[in-house]
Parts: structure tokens; C-alpha cells; sequence
């Protein structure tokens, strides 16, 4: 059996930290954050050219998003001089920060995309067996 004294005498703290955790994890932790973060990683890129890299979001999700990753200091935007204007985007140091982690998700990600798939389809059979 499990001895919880050892986190309930952490839930003060751990109640704390949730509060500053949490919004920081809002900018992050959204549907495109990281794979446009790791997309733009090794290397700036155009709008266009990150659009195709990621397949799948819109013009308007990806502008979006990287206004809110400039606004939060994890992607820089540079106009080029350019005939017409071009604009690319890179990754900070902040945002750079973020690699191990971003990779450690992916990879957790790519070894168990099975696994979680396998469990949605037992818990729906589950559920419509039981219906």
C-alpha cells in the first residue's frame, strides 16, 4: 500500500507552485506550441515554409500562434529585405531552452502512440459492452 502522509505534506506547496506553473504552461502547452518550436529549431524559417512542415494548420492557427510564441519570447520575427518582403522566424534562447523537453515529448510520443491508441479502443469497447 502507498504511504500519501509524504504528499499530503507537499499539497500546500505543490497547491503554490500550480499557480505559477499553470500559466506559464498555457503559452506552451497548446496544440501547435510545440511542434511549430521544433519545426523553426534548427534552423529560421518562412511562414510558408514552416506551414509546410507541419501540415495541417491553418494560415490563420499558425499566425496565431506565432504571434503568441513572439509576444512570449520564444520565437523572433525578422522582416527580410526582400522583393516581396519576406518574414522569418526563429527560435530564441528561451524557446531553445525548451528542446530537451520538447524532444523528450516526442519521443514518449512516437514509443507509445500504440499504446495510448490500444487504451482509447479497450475503454470505448468497454463502454458500448456495458451500455
Amino acid at each position: 500500500m502507498t504511504d500519501y502522509t509524504e504528499l499530503e505534506d507537499l499539497s500546500a506547496e505543490a497547491v503554490a507552485d500550480m499557480a505559477r506553473i499553470r500559466p506559464v504552461l498555457d503559452k506552451i502547452a497548446d496544440k501547435w506550441t510545440i511542434l511549430i518550436l521544433t519545426a523553426i529549431c534548427p534552423r529560421p524559417a518562412r511562414f510558408n515554409a514552416i506551414k509546410r512542415r507541419l501540415g495541417g494548420i491553418t494560415h490563420k492557427a499558425l499566425a496565431d500562434a506565432l504571434k503568441r510564441l513572439e509576444r512570449n519570447g520564444l520565437v523572433t520575427r525578422t522582416v527580410l529585405p526582400t522583393n516581396p518582403i519576406g518574414v522569418e522566424y526563429a527560435i530564441t534562447p528561451l524557446g531553445h531552452s525548451l528542446r530537451q523537453s520538447f524532444e523528450a515529448l516526442r519521443d514518449w510520443a512516437l514509443q507509445n502512440a500504440d499504446a495510448v491508441d490500444d487504451a482509447g479502443a479497450i475503454y470505448d469497447r468497454s463502454r458500448r459492452e456495458a451500455a
